[in-house]
């Protein structure tokens, strides 16, 4: 859909090009619950994964300012599912 944009992160800051707010945000959250209705195991590597890539991408924004624990925000919510 033209003009449609997605709430997909934008980096290197994280945040929801949408929303405004940390990503992700509850429309991704809903749109990764869909994507990954029958792979939850695989819904959370690719968490891992992108948290990993935000690690590093948050790590080289914010240099020698310590990162809170990121788990709770890329792969907690969709544990506790």
């Amino acid at each position: 859909m033209p003009g449609h944009r997605k709430h997909s992160p934008s980096r290197p800051s994280w945040r929801c090009p949408v929303c405004g707010i940390l990503w992700p945000c509850s429309a991704a959250k809903l749109r990764l619950l869909a994507e990954y209705r029958e792979d939850r195991p695989g819904l959370l590597t690719h968490l891992a994964k992108v948290q990993e890539a935000a690690t590093a991408d948050l790590t080289t924004l914010h240099p020698g300012v310590a990162l809170p624990d990121l788990t709770p925000r890329f792969v907690g919510w969709a544990e506790t599912r």
